[in-house]
């Protein structure tokens, strides 16, 4: 099984990429969002990072790429449950990422579900059903650790990371390095303070 990929992207046609690694293409289907969120931190933009699920069926395999393991987790989660295959998976990915997601399961919302092309009413009760337990255990989509620390310019700049593909555990270090920065100087100088002790 492929687990991880480290290479260039040589093609890309809507979600499905052609990585190249040590010469070998490799077909990968990733969600809408995933170029600014796999090269983060890379000079080469065109150069990324993918953890890969692999889809093996009786006549195919397939390759799912993301870019972070958060998202991984969820997907795997998410093709568990029944009616959902791996394009719906990628689908709901692409429209709503791992936090949007378990706050519309959270709310229970319906409209917001069945917002993303190919997700039913039935689909999305089910996914309510499947995922409301499930989701608030994947330790990424927990509340953050020191919420009390966390002032509005702060939760914002947490956002504006984890949003980028940076893991919430990771993101919330960054932010509360930045001390009482956080408040004083404008978010676009505080993003690149925070992404200076990311790399």
């Amino acid at each position: 099984m492929i687990g991880r990929l480290v290479g260039t992207v040589v093609a890309q046609e809507d979600t499905t990429w052609t990585v190249d690694v040590g010469g070998v293409g490799y077909e990968v289907h990733v969600p809408r969002g995933t170029s600014t969120r796999s090269s983060h931190g890379a000079a080469d933009p065109s150069r990324v990072t993918l953890y890969v699920h692999t889809h093996v069926r009786e006549d195919t395999l397939d390759l799912f790429g993301f870019a972070t393991e958060l998202e991984r987790s969820v997907f795997r989660l998410l093709i568990e449950t029944p009616n959902v295959g791996p394009k719906t998976a990628l689908g709901i990915l692409s429209a709503l990422p791992p936090p949007d997601l378990a706050s519309a399961v959270a709310d229970r919302n319906l409209g917001r579900l069945t917002s993303i092309s190919g997700v039913g009413k039935k689909t999305a009760e089910r996914l309510i059903l499947e995922l409301k337990e499930k989701l608030p255990r994947v330790a990424e989509l927990r509340a953050p650790a020191h919420p009390e620390r966390l002032g509005d310019d702060a939760g914002r700049l947490l956002g504006a990371l984890t949003n980028m593909g940076f893991r919430q555990p990771e993101a919330e270090r960054a932010v509360l390095a930045l001390g009482d920065r956080v408040g004083k100087e404008p978010l676009s100088e505080l993003l690149k303070a925070a992404l200076a002790k990311l790399r």
